[in-house]
């Protein structure tokens, strides 16, 4: 019995169909592991870098301590915030200054690029906050663990790189090593990288926090305001 051509036609054109979709897979697996090369790459000359400056700032500490002065390190260039209070009896300043740091909901982080502006503000809601100078560890540990990024307006998790959109790959910013290079080091993208990171989520710390001290300043014993690298260790409990 002869084969229908309507058929004929049918197995054809799922068989066209069937070696696009094969040679279309075929491309963008040998895309993704040129993709994982050139990060890996990219990951290993950002470690060479901090390593370099890192020594570097070693170097001159030594230097400092042989001539009998004092090395003074460059100014930090972000922080980290993390709301520690709810929204009773949050003054309306104090409000409207947590929402343009996105700080929405307690135990709630961001990042914050330090300039005067922004130093006056943190001081403006020193009693609903904690905040300090985070590590490229801590950095890395919250991008990776608790790291969301905001695609169409959705919160979707940083699992792999092809999240990264395409604005972002315009500024350079095609693998998590560029974004958390970017925060580390205040680059010229520092803004599209950080609004591109939802507000990261944190749990209550380990432990939590005592009842007696959590009002008062982090100076008088408390656990709000300013706590400089001390920041590192409660970020640690809180992931």
């Amino acid at each position: 019995m002869k084969t229908p051509e309507s058929v004929l036609k049918k197995q054809a054109t799922q068989a066209k169909l069937a070696a696009e979709a094969k040679s279309q897979s075929e491309a963008a697996k040998a895309k993704k592991v040129a993709d994982n090369k050139a990060f890996f790459k990219k990951a290993e000359t950002y470690a060479a870098e901090y390593a370099a400056a890192e020594k570097a700032e070693i170097d001159n500490r030594r230097k400092a301590k042989a001539s009998g002065g004092f090395y003074v390190p460059a100014e930090p260039k972000v922080c980290l915030v993390i709301r520690i209070r709810g929204i009773i009896g949050v003054s309306p300043k104090a409000k409207k200054i947590m929402q343009l740091f996105r700080l929405r909901q307690i135990h709630n982080a961001t990042f914050v690029k330090l300039n005067e502006a922004t130093v006056r503000m943190l001081r403006l809601i020193e009693p609903y906050v904690t905040y300090g100078i985070p590590t490229r560890a801590t950095i890395e540990k919250l991008v990776y663990k608790r790291g969301f990024g905001k695609v169409n307006k959705q919160r979707i998790p940083i699992a792999d790189n092809s999240i990264f959109t395409d604005d972002l790959k315009e500024a350079g910013i095609e693998c998590t090593a560029d974004l958390v290079h970017e925060l580390f080091t205040v680059g010229s993208n520092f803004k599209k990288s950080n609004n591109f990171l939802w507000p990261f989520k944190l749990s209550p710390p380990l432990g939590g926090f005592s009842k007696k001290t959590k009002l008062l300043h982090y100076l008088e014993g408390g656990e709000a305001g300013n706590r400089g690298e001390e920041i590192n260790k409660l970020v640690k409990k809180m992931l």
